[in-house]
């Protein structure tokens, strides 16, 4: 279903000529985690090393698997604000700030528990396995690289 949606919601920016992308604001850059579960999250580190090899696999997930492309974009940048979801829009995974401000642990907090004020659900155990959510991780991550 989100496969689709995507599809349709991409075609619709592309006959009406928009830009599907936009910087972080407050609300993009404000954390996801509960306050008072935020200093564990932010203390979690990414076990996997960010190898061409493990940031494949998590390209693979990220496009397949996981449909992360769904609602993020194949190029990482989300999708526009003509999308019909609840709350916040998709991150955009190239916006720089959002980088920074997010640590490795709180992605993960958000993929065991989905994104508390979004249509972000949660996708460890049910989707991805820990290990395949920190491979994406690796390649979501590689968004914010030059």
């Amino acid at each position: 279903m989100h496969r689709y949606r995507f599809l349709l919601l991409a075609g619709a920016f592309l006959l009406q000529g928009l830009d599907p992308t936009w910087g972080a604001d407050r609300e993009v850059l404000r954390p996801r985690v509960p306050s008072d579960q935020i200093a564990a999250a932010r203390s979690v580190t990414n076990p996997l090393s960010a190898t061409p090899e493990m940031i494949e696999k998590g390209k693979a997930l990220f496009n397949g698997k996981a449909f992360c492309r769904a609602c993020h974009g194949a190029d990482g940048k989300g999708l526009g604000p003509d999308l019909q979801l609840k709350g916040p829009l998709p991150r955009n995974f190239t916006d720089k700030a959002w980088q920074k401000s997010r640590s490795d642990g709180e992605l993960i907090w958000i993929l065991k528990n989905g994104s508390p004020g979004t249509d972000m659900a949660s996708f460890i155990p049910l989707v991805l396995t820990e290990e395949e959510a920190w491979q994406v991780l690796l390649y979501v991550r590689s968004f914010g690289q030059p």
